[in-house]
């Protein structure tokens, strides 16, 4: 439960979490800054569907006109998803947004955060940030969050757009477990393939909670990166990824985009360069990470010896808050 009183976990969420049941954190940037409207849409209503039917309670975080919370009601996503007035937060801009009473959308690195003081130990997202090719000292503030927050991560690896084998060297100096989930090779994102080696590998959801028990026990603070490659059919070509970021880094650094705007700017031109190919991508591996999430959550919850009672009452919950949602989880 949380350590902070500032932090609003809606009851349902706060009911799994004082229960053990599993629980699946999810940003809101993505939906708030990442994706074009309608998409953001498609992509709010795949994730939760994607963990609440599989047994786990969706809990997107943000900070809601200066609240943290973790768990938005209908009301409180239509907002975000209408982006109007909302601000990106990253784990420096929590307090800002706390005291400004702003509406803030959390990226990975607020999203930790925010999760970790409530008591979350899952979290899915697309990718994560890393080290930036240009220019190369530019790194997200999502690698040092990982490095001090003891919670399991699932992505498709860091977004194509970064300095990818920069960005592995990171993780591996702040002692980042990188773990590919049913892969040896660190997926790119947008694409399966990189060429870049992992030294873990896992089969099994099972498997990963039983690393991250291990990681803990052994006083371990940093996060546990779970990794997986987008789904088959919607992964694009190593080649016709690297030729748009080549394409669209260049541009933009000609333009004079740096900092945050650098990562929506070159998301969106990679859009364009794709014919709209590396969007579907997009969508199709958040709801994958949500789902691989939600089995992760739910064998750690069995692992820890949560009750069959607690888990099916925790997986009724999900449900029935996923079929009663009438905005956003269902249209």
């Amino acid at each position: 439960m949380p350590d902070s009183p500032l932090l609003r976990i809606l009851p349902d969420v706060a009911s799994a979490l004082a229960s053990g049941a599993p629980v699946v954190a999810l940003e809101s940037s993505v939906l708030a800054q990442g994706l074009p409207i309608p998409h953001n849409r498609v992509a709010a209503r795949r994730m939760t569907g994607a963990v609440a039917t599989r047994g786990a309670m969706p809990a997107i975080t943000a900070v809601v006109r200066g609240i943290p919370t973790l768990g938005l009601t209908d009301e409180e996503l239509e907002r975000f998803l209408a982006r109007e007035g909302v601000r990106k937060v990253s784990a420096r801009d929590l307090g800002v947004a706390v005291a400004l009473k702003q509406d803030g959308a959390t990226t990975v690195a607020a999203t930790l955060a925010l999760a970790s003081i409530a008591g979350a130990r899952v979290f899915a997202t697309g990718g994560i940030g890393g080290v930036h090719r240009e220019p190369a000292f530019d790194e997200s503030a999502d690698l040092p969050e990982l490095g001090r927050t003891p919670m399991i991560v699932v992505c498709a690896g860091a977004k194509s757009i970064l300095d990818l084998p920069a960005t592995l060297e990171r993780l591996d100096t702040l002692g980042i477990p990188v773990v590919g989930y049913r892969t040896s090779e660190l997926p790119g994102f947008f694409t399966a393939e990189t060429g870049l080696a992992l030294s873990a590998r896992a089969e099994s959801a099972e498997d990963i909670a039983r690393i991250f028990i291990a990681h803990r026990a052994l006083g371990r603070r940093s996060a546990v990166l779970v990794v997986q490659p987008p789904p088959a059919e919607f992964a694009l070509p190593r080649e016709t990824v690297e030729g748009a970021v080549e394409r669209a880094v260049a541009d933009a650094v000609k333009r004079g985009v740096r900092g945050a705007a650098m990562t929506p700017e070159l998301l969106g031109a990679i859009v364009r360069e794709t014919g709209g190919k590396s969007l579907a991508a997009n969508l199709a591996l958040l709801e994958n990470n949500a789902a691989l999430a939600a089995e992760i959550a739910v064998a750690l919850a069995r692992l820890e010896g949560v009750t069959e009672d607690e888990m099916n009452r925790g997986a009724e919950r999900a449900k029935a808050l996923n079929l009663a949602s009438s905005g956003w989880y269902n249209s």
